[in-house]
């Protein structure tokens, strides 16, 4: 691929990554099936590009740079709140690839809200720092977020896909 064809995936991606978390900021005023169906439309795609993009660090300054945290404690948990009120009594989910299910005798409850909301904040952080840095950081960010994403996230959406996948096809179970 290309520096260009790189370059246009990214802008897609950030792109992609903005629809998503303002789907999650409008989460208050959304209907519960639509949202699902918008979700379900969003996460697929974003777990394709963050396994499948491959950005080299061309970078000389060996100095890693840290981006800020856009999103903040209480941000976070009105996105959450947001969308549990949302869900409703379907916020819970059984949660199967969790560390502590090898040593329970009883099924761990994941959360939708949470799943959704941890995606929520790293890819908040990553358009914040594209917006702010008028494109400039687009790499680098995209590239701090990849890491994110394999190291915890990308676990979230394969797990939260589930869920969401059973309430939009099997609502009544």
């Amino acid at each position: 691929m290309t520096e260009e064809e790189t370059k246009s995936r990214l802008i897609s991606v950030a792109s992609l990554s903005a629809r998503y978390c303002l789907a999650l900021e409008k989460a208050r005023e959304a209907e519960k099936r639509d949202f699902i169906v918008e979700l379900l439309g969003y996460l697929p795609r974003l777990y394709w590009e963050f396994s499948d993009i491959r950005v080299e660090d061309n970078s000389i300054d060996p100095e890693y740079e840290y981006f800020p945290e856009y999103v903040d404690e209480d941000y976070y948990e009105t996105i959450r709140r947001n969308i549990e009120t949302l869900m409703g009594e379907d916020d819970v989910f059984l949660e199967t690839f969790e560390e502590d299910m090898k040593y329970s005798d009883t099924p761990v409850a994941a959360s939708i809200s949470e799943s959704l909301a941890d995606i929520f904040q790293p890819l908040y952080n990553f358009i914040s720092v594209v917006n702010d840095s008028e494109g400039e950081s687009l790499e680098k960010a995209f590239r701090e977020c990849k890491e994110n994403f394999e190291a915890y996230w990308s676990q979230s959406v394969c797990n939260v896909m589930r869920a969401l996948n059973r309430l939009r096809y099997n609502p009544e179970q």
